[in-house]
């Protein structure tokens, strides 16, 4: 939907991740010039990121502005909502909200990147408000695959605006604590300008599954199973990993956590309590060879088949202390993510390979979402009853069909703002428009590196992993142009050598054909050399083999 561009001075809403992606997710909140940030999550790399380990968003539009910022609030602990805080905050601090687990997630974090300590924390609980600038935020209960998820209500002074957060209305949560619906209808009732709300599962009909029938799976397989028993799952999910515990001590076996994020994570939710853990049911890695197989239930990260992560190692037969064997059962209790389905097949077949049996969401209901489906999403819509709806979280088709979900349970289609990453829509008056666009994108975290590689960067590797590389090295005496070394070839990735010598001879009688052409001022000029041998080169490439190798000319100075 097109909205008229015009001047206005109200409330901005400018998102600088989240829109048109999973993940990534970051929106601002700007009056004046005061703003507030909901989020500050990463996105994983896709597989056209070579090398890349984490992306994280651009923050350019908020440097220029850090004496504004009056506070970042974050909706739950997931990575793509709290993933990019230690990088975020050596550019810009300000004071962080959130709930306990949250707070205690972005605690631990800041400690491994040893900025705990230089950031305020402030732990806030569901139905309280804060006050940030011209802001008020109010903490809102909303059930999710994590502990302490929370929408929020922002009273600003062009009205009230509802960030749903990640959310489902799950019946019967494990932990008794149900999506506070109440709130969300008594700000219906007092009148919403506008709701953002997530959008992950518009495309699923109906209800989303309870967390509860996870467990009732658990109860059912674990019994059956002869051998070890290992749970993959994320470590952020306290409930699943309970239940894990629960299903386990019922059969009588012992629990291993296996992964730092896994051991970390539980250990903050049972500090703060979240989890009940009997004494005595928690092993030490070392007591493992001790314990009978059929007595022990291992509780893993690397549900998503990451190459280096504790199950794949499992699964590859290459970790030092946890070996499977025939009988051993495997659980793969989350959502195959997106752009992963490839890495996971692998992993199920090399856990067949070494004999376990592995169940996943395909075959069981061994996992279930945390985001709401239609159903859930309409009533969240009727309940709130927004002047204004704004679809967030999601890929731009996600965004465009709860659009359209909500043009079917009443709000204007002129109504329904599909925005993508740096947009500003700015309300006036309890009318809309979209303002203008800010510095925005993504930035790309390589080891130690972060903003170093850029697109260029990812094109050259992809083109190296492609077709491979070339290098040509020839020495010309300085003093009078003449060829007196080479050329001679190197390829890597490209063809083999020792299989190809032939080819690559015909390769340097080109080279050498060529440069005999140059006369002995353009052979003193490197710059030209090396253009011409890179020509050269693609040319016989591309007509020879058809292929298009990185071609790097070394010349040495003799």
């Amino acid at each position: 939907m097109e909205l008229p561009a015009k001047d206005s001075t109200g409330l901005k809403i400018i998102p600088l991740g989240g829109l048109g992606e999973i993940g990534l997710n970051m929106m601002l909140f700007q009056y004046g010039e005061e703003i507030i940030i909901v989020d500050c999550g990463l996105m994983f790399p896709e597989p056209a990121m070579l090398g890349i380990d984490i992306v994280i968003p651009d923050i350019s539009y908020l440097l220029e502005r850090k004496e504004s910022i009056r506070g970042i609030f974050l909706t739950h602990g997931h990575e793509d909502h709290i993933g990019a805080l230690p990088y975020i905050l050596k550019e810009i601090n300000p004071p962080l909200y959130g709930t306990a687990l949250t707070i205690g997630f972005v605690r631990e974090k800041l400690k491994e990147f040893e900025l705990d300590g230089l950031v305020e924390l402030v732990c806030v609980k569901p139905k309280e408000r804060v006050e940030a600038g011209c802001f008020s935020v109010e903490f809102i209960r909303v059930a999710h695959s994590i502990v302490d998820g929370c929408a929020f209500a922002i009273t600003t002074p062009e009205g009230v605006v509802i960030h749903t957060g990640d959310f489902k209305i799950d019946q019967t949560p494990v932990d008794g604590e149900l999506t506070d619906l109440a709130t969300f209808a008594r700000y219906g009732e007092q009148g919403v300008l506008a709701l953002l709300a997530d959008s992950t599962n518009v495309e699923r009909e109906g209800y989303t599954l309870s967390e509860r029938l996870v467990g009732e799976a658990f109860a059912e397989i674990f019994p059956k199973c002869a051998a070890r028993i290992i749970v993959a799952a994320f470590s952020s999910n306290i409930h699943r990993v309970q239940q894990v515990i629960d299903a386990a001590a019922a059969c009588g076996r012992k629990v291993l956590l296996n992964g730092r994020s896994m051991i970390a994570n539980v250990q903050i939710a049972r500090e703060l309590g979240y989890m009940n853990i009997p004494d005595g049911l928690l092993i030490d890695l070392k007591e493992l060879p001790r314990i009978p197989r059929e007595e022990v239930c291992i509780i893993s990260t690397g549900s998503q088949g990451e190459p280096m992560s504790a199950l794949a190692r499992i699964a590859m037969d290459d970790h030092k202390q946890i070996k499977l064997e025939e009988g051993d059962t495997v659980i793969l209790s989350s959502r195959f993510i997106p752009g992963n389905e490839k890495t996971i097949s692998d992993l199920i077949n090399h856990l067949y390979r070494r004999g376990a049996e592995v169940f996943h969401e395909n075959v069981s209901e061994v996992h279930v979402s945390g985001h709401a489906s239609q159903e859930e999403l309409k009533l969240i819509l009727n309940l709130v009853r927004p002047a204004w709806f704004l679809p967030v979280h999601g890929e731009y088709r996600h965004l465009v069909k709860h659009a359209r979900l909500a043009q079917r349970v009443g709000i204007p289609q002129e109504r329904c703002i599909i925005m993508t990453n740096g947009d500003v829509v700015a309300f006036t008056g309890g009318e809309a428009c979209f303002l203008d666009k800010v510095d925005h994108g993504r930035v790309f975290v390589d080891g130690k590196g972060i903003g170093d590689v850029g697109e260029i960067v990812l094109k050259d590797r992809k083109h190296l992993s492609e077709d491979g590389m070339v290098v040509v090295i020839i020495g010309i005496d300085q003093a009078t142009g003449k060829i007196i070394y080479g050329p001679d070839i190197v390829s890597r990735g490209f063809v083999f050598e020792d299989e190809s010598k032939e080819y690559l001879e015909q390769a340097k009688m080109v080279v050498t054909e060529a440069l005999a052409q140059l006369n002995i001022e353009v052979l003193g000029e490197w710059t030209e050399v090396k253009q011409e041998v890179r020509a050269v080169m693609k040319r016989f490439f591309k007509k020879s083999i058809a292929r298009r190798p990185v071609i790097l000319p070394v010349i040495l100075e003799m």
